[in-house]
């Protein structure tokens, strides 16, 4: 018999290859430069997509580990380290605090993971501007880009699920990656980043491992020449992409395990802002400069969310819950957005002669 968590997680992954299938297949079967309204579109279509998921679990959340009975109910609040209190004597009670928990932790997850995405927009401007990529072709890389990301994060999770379930300890080497993370993050906030097209590892390992060609082929990421394949400068700029995720995972994943130990929790929440991020992509590349204290924000955020981690026991006796943490995560990303709009970045003057 097929167990509930294949068939809510199946369910899952054949919306997302649908959506994928509806993107590619109508919306973008001809290469175009994405307009802001059609950004602003998709990016409320993905956050809509998101908040009926939660809505979903705040009224089926029991079916995903097919709960049905108080005893059920307490293993898997105890499994998962669900910060609540059940009623042994009102089941029904008990399953509605248990799922308003369980889509509060998506929602949390899913801004923590959004928000550590805005970083990650921040390099693919970077990255599409050092390879001089044309602007029609952006959405094809970020799709393919989005595609290998869903497969890293799947791999990701539940492997990282497993040794935390093997390992508790773990949390805490995770908790001070995280507030590690966030220092660095926060003393390099003023850095220059810069892509060197010609020494980037991905560049090197591309060039050492297939045949490329010197020039762009259109929108083609393979080519074949005097019957030999080569792969193009754009299949190069689809591998920095999916190596900047990577890197970027190894942040945001341990990041929503400070908010929820459900494996299945952690993927919904993280493949909904992954899918979000294209569109948010487009959305913000040509105002997301203003925002220009949104790295010390993500920076405390990182911290704030480490910190978490290394003292989960204590604030679990203090009696902090899923919706202080959504409150703090919240509180931390508005106050850097409305700072930077308050305090605009000043322009360096010209040079005199």
């Amino acid at each position: 018999m097929i167990s509930n968590e294949v068939l809510f997680f199946g369910g899952f992954l054949l919306f997302v290859i649908l959506m994928l299938a509806i993107d590619l297949g109508i919306f973008n079967k001809k290469d175009h430069a994405v307009s802001l309204k059609e950004a602003a579109i998709m990016s409320s279509i993905w956050v809509a997509f998101a908040l009926g998921f939660y809505v979903l679990l705040v009224t089926e959340g029991h079916k995903l580990h097919g709960i049905e009975n108080f005893a059920q109910l307490e293993k898997i609040t105890k499994d998962h380290f669900h910060n609540i209190r059940l009623n042994p004597d009102d089941f029904l009670a008990s399953l509605q605090i248990y799922k308003q928990n369980l889509a509060l932790e998506f929602l949390t997850g899913y801004v923590i993971e959004y928000a550590l995405s805005i970083d990650n927009i921040f390099v693919m401007v970077l990255i599409f501007t050092a390879f001089a990529v044309e602007e029609k072709y952006y959405h094809r890389v970020l799709f393919w880009g989005i595609v290998g990301a869903v497969i890293m994060r799947f791999l990701f999770i539940f492997v990282g699920a497993t040794l935390i379930n093997q390992f508790g300890w773990i949390l805490y080497v995770f908790g001070a990656f995280l507030v590690y993370t966030g220092i660095t993050m926060y003393l390099n906030r003023n850095a220059d980043e810069k892509i060197d097209p010609e020494n980037h590892t991905m560049v090197k390992f591309a060039s050492k491992y297939f045949s490329v060609h010197p020039e762009f082929v259109g929108n083609k990421f393979f080519i074949k020449k005097n019957g030999k394949r080569m792969i193009t400068p754009l299949f190069i700029v689809l591998l920095i992409v999916e190596f900047t995720d990577l890197i970027f995972a190894v942040d945001s994943i341990p990041a929503i395990f400070a908010v929820t130990k459900d494996p299945y929790i952690v993927f919904f929440s993280n493949i909904f802002a992954i899918l979000g991020l294209r569109s948010m992509f487009f959305l913000l590349v040509n105002i997301i400069h203003k925002f220009h204290y949104l790295k010390v924000g993500l920076a405390f955020l990182l911290m704030f969310i480490g910190i978490k981690m290394l003292a989960h026991h204590w604030l679990h006796t203090w009696g902090f819950t899923t919706t202080h943490s959504l409150i703090v995560i919240v509180l931390i990303l508005t106050i850097s957005v409305v700072a930077s709009l308050m305090f605009p970045k000043k322009m360096g003057h010209p040079a005199k002669h």
